[in-house]
């Protein structure tokens, strides 16, 4: 039985399928409370692109104020076809991560059972590690500037902010992460050494100063390329990387595709002190919205890291273990919305009957 404790979990659908995908995760969280003694209080939060045409609000500082002090958020999608690129991703997005200080983004790589992968002899026993990202520093700062701007003398410069603070804790999340997940207790730090020599030579020298004191976890480095191509030719090398903000970001989304693409991809902004978010990595599809064809798995995954997140360590394996399920039953022809062979709102009711 769970801790009979309550969480309070912040919920953002937000646009184009978010709303649809997110009610199967909850249908899920909510199966699971019965069935594991643990109690959910929901709080639906309008934020995102319609919220934002309608009164031009991205993010109400009363919003975030009730943000700060719930126990989780779970996040459906950002991004509006009648709303500019960026406008929802920095005023939402990117400012929840700053405002909550939410400086871990955690991606775990995992090929599940008769899930399609692109990668030709390579099965569930090979793609299975996790990314550790760090999410509020590095080329994401927005510091920078332009000289001269549209003339034919322009400059552009973007500066990565590196601090010991938001390097050191990174690295000893990953640490930390790597030796709870007990797997092969390897951390690999992914970096370019031999290029952006000032931002890197501080990540590895803090990087082998704090393996001192995890004696029992193996360290490694592989520049950012060659990370590529590994994950791509040996992904059964890696158990956990540790990364900044930007290599992060792209080795995640090569990371998503040979996992069996954004269907199933899932991934939390931690504040181990504080209020992380979960959320499906793909986008809103706005293209999909209310016709039930969208695949949930993402979403339902993501519920899962936050129980994990959250200590619920039993809900969260029965989370898994009923997409697991499902993913072997056959009964899901495809990841692909519209394909599925069963609509959004059966997925989500099969996996809550089988939790």
């Amino acid at each position: 039985m769970g801790s009979q404790k309550t969480y309070k979990i912040a919920v953002i659908p937000g646009d184009g399928t978010g709303p649809e995908v997110i009610r199967e995760g909850l249908k899920v969280l909510e199966a699971l409370a019965k069935s594991e003694g643990l109690s959910f209080d929901f709080m639906h939060y309008d934020l995102g692109g319609e919220r934002y045409k309608r009164t031009g609000e991205i993010l109400p500082e009363t919003a975030l104020a009730e943000l700060r002090r719930v126990d989780a958020i779970y996040l459906g999608a950002i991004g509006h076809p009648d709303v500019k690129p960026g406008i929802l991703e920095k005023g939402l997005l990117l400012r929840l991560r700053v405002e909550l200080d939410q400086y871990i983004n955690l991606r775990p790589v995992k090929l599940y059972p008769n899930v399609p992968c692109p990668l030709k002899d390579k099965g569930p026993e090979d793609i299975d590690f996790v990314v550790v990202r760090e999410n509020t520093e590095g080329l994401y700062t927005g510091a920078g500037g332009v000289l001269k701007r549209g003339t034919a003398e322009e400059v552009a410069t973007q500066e990565s902010i590196n601090t010991r603070k938001g390097v050191e804790r990174c690295i000893r999340f990953a640490f930390e992460f790597t030796r709870k997940r007990n797997k092969e207790k390897k951390l690999t730090l992914c970096g370019k050494t031999n290029v952006l020599t000032y931002a890197f030579d501080l990540w590895e020298r803090t990087f082998y100063e704090v393996a001192k004191e995890y004696p029992d976890i193996k360290t490694d480095y592989a520049h950012v390329d060659a990370t590529t191509m590994w994950m791509v030719k040996n992904p059964e090398w890696f158990d956990v990387i540790v990364t900044d903000n930007m290599f992060g970001d792209i080795i995640t989304d090569l990371g998503a595709m040979i996992q069996g693409g954004m269907g199933i991809a899932a991934g939390g902004n931690i504040n181990p002190q504080g209020v992380s978010m979960f959320e499906p990595i793909g986008g809103s599809a706005p293209k999909y919205t209310g016709q039930n064809v969208i695949n949930p798995l993402a979403a339902i995954c993501a519920a899962g890291m936050m129980l994990e997140t959250l200590g619920e360590e039993e809900a969260a394996k029965r989370l898994e273990g009923a997409v697991v399920k499902l993913l072997t039953s056959g009964k899901l022809k495809s990841l692909d919305a519209g394909k599925m062979g069963m609509t959004t709102s059966e997925v989500g009711d099969w996996i809550a009957q089988n939790v």
